[in-house]
């Protein structure tokens, strides 16, 4: 059985929020796909666009780290945003969150099937798979993932931890082995060490470097998954602000580094420049190149697990919104009922990992769209929501800290922060959607708006909702106390 209104258990340590932003995060299969994205626009100067959109997160978990500091809720940017903005606002934002971790989940399982099934071939246990077996991978993962979203939160984050740490020190030492042939000039092809993928190529535009930032941007997608532990970790306030920033600041460090030894090890003129743009799997291939051809095979079953890793955090993030939603009447009360024994929301859990088979179902079915297909466009749709998820909170933040009073102690120049982080967040959209794509791509940035504006009629149609929404979210641990709550009780009574 299962009680609605049981709290979450708080046992979580800092390392094991820590897991979930890292798994989420996926840093070691980002860095097989994403530098590709930014050499078509700025050729070597990939690491370059990776350091500036470091700087853009670290502005955007200024955010995150405010938020968190004051508040402690399994919603995430629903709470945060409900207690800043208002519970229209707020709904409107978990409901964007929640599409992005389901549609995430989707694009990481089809990437757990297809790095799968590559692995399953190149190791001899499956010859040259059918086009379909990254499907069958994808959905056996999903199963995977469902029993270890309903088993006790600890299990599942320290699984993460576990999981991506392991791949992500493979990937650094095939980086670092690269690093050293390069150094001591034993490359093949002769590449050797050089700065030049921190400057510009001469001729390549300002819009150029700015539209190769998106990728490096987009790589970090999901760094903030911590926050939705703030009713299970043991120091909230303590321990989730420093889980946010420090997986930031890693990633920053992890994919400058990683991607500056991908350009060396392709080499930095045009000839290896086309070889590192269709590669199949940038570190598996130089694993291939300066070690062996038994790291291909290692560096293709690392970005499976890598992936799901990445599957499993959007389960744990997705289900945790899901239930705070229902706990507050948004969805159905039935999907805010907690195992008295897992101490989980297992009802929200099913349910999110049944959207994620009706995405995959209706994709391959209905549209008949290949393995890679659904992890791209997924991927795509889920960031796009991610980005207004972005904005919201980080206006909620602003109004919080500089426009209500309560900022205490926060030096008014600080406003600068949000503001670039806004102005990074308003660029990269832009960028996703100016020149609008053509084709089935055409279709992204619809079924953002559809989704964002389902929760935007909602609020809209039922003002009640929102208003229960709202007493919920100042009666609820964590939105209490201070003197923004009272305001936002007035608000909303």
């Amino acid at each position: 059985m299962t009680n609605v209104g049981a709290d979450l258990r708080r046992e979580l340590n800092i390392w094991e929020t820590i897991g979930l932003s890292v798994a989420l995060m996926a840093p070691s299969m980002a860095a097989n796909i994403n530098p590709q994205g930014s050499a078509s626009s700025v050729g070597r100067s990939v690491p370059l666009t990776f350091a500036l959109a470091t700087i853009g997160v670290l502005l955007i978990s200024w955010t995150f780290v405010r938020l968190c500091q004051r508040f402690r809720h399994s919603g995430s940017v629903y709470g945060f945003v409900g207690a800043t903005l208002g519970p229209r606002p707020g709904v409107v934002a978990g409901w964007g969150l929640l599409g992005t971790y389901t549609f995430y989940g989707v694009g990481t399982a089809m990437a757990c099937g297809i790095f799968g099934s590559s692995f399953l071939d190149a190791a001899g246990w499956w010859h040259r798979p059918p086009h379909w077996a990254p499907f069958l991978i994808g959905a056996t993962v999903l199963v995977l993932v469902g029993l270890l979203t309903v088993s006790p939160i600890r299990r599942g984050t320290r699984t993460l931890l576990i999981i991506e740490a392991t791949t992500v020190v493979l990937i650094l030492i095939v980086s670092v082995v690269v690093l050293i042939r390069l150094a001591a000039g034993d490359a093949p092809g002769g590449q050797g060490l050089t700065l030049k993928p921190f400057t510009v190529p001469s001729g390549t535009p300002a819009s150029a470097l700015f539209l190769g930032i998106v990728f490096g941007f987009l790589s970090f997608a999901g760094f903030e998954a911590a926050a939705t532990l703030g009713e299970e970790a043991r120091e909230p306030r303590r321990d989730i602000p420093r889980a946010i920033l420090g997986v930031a600041i890693f990633g920053g460090v992890y994919f400058v580094f990683v991607t500056w030894v991908e350009v060396m090890g392709f080499g930095v003129g045009r000839s290896g420049m086309a070889a590192f743009g269709s590669s199949g799997s940038l570190l598996g291939d130089l694993g291939r190149q300066y070690v062996g051809a038994w790291v291909g095979d290692l560096i293709s079953l690392g970005a499976a697990i890598s992936a799901f890793g990445c599957t499993l955090a959007c389960a744990v993030g997705g289900s945790r919104l899901l239930f705070a939603l229902s706990r507050d009447g948004v969805t159905p009360a039935a999907l805010a009922r907690i195992s008295p024994t897992r101490r989980t929301p297992i009802p929200a859990a099913v349910t999110v990992i049944l959207g994620m088979y009706a995405i995959i179902a209706v994709a391959a079915i209905g549209l008949g769209a290949q393995p890679f297909d659904v992890f791209l466009y997924a991927g795509t749709i889920g960031t796009l929501i991610l980005l207004v998820a972005y904005a919201l909170a980080t206006l909620g933040a602003t109004r919080l800290v500089f426009f209500t009073g309560t900022g205490t102690g926060v030096p008014r120049r600080q406003i600068v922060v949000p503001v670039l982080a806004l102005a990074f967040i308003g660029y990269t959209l832009y960028r996703n959607v100016v020149p609008y794509p053509s084709g089935p791509a055409a279709w992204m940035p619809v079924i953002c708006a559809i989704w964002l504006l389902l929760s935007v009629v909602l609020v809209l149609a039922r003002p009640e909702l929102a208003r229960r929404a709202g007493r919920r979210l100042t009666a609820e641990d964590g939105l209490t106390g201070g003197p923004l709550t009272g305001r936002v009780r007035q608000e909303t009574r």
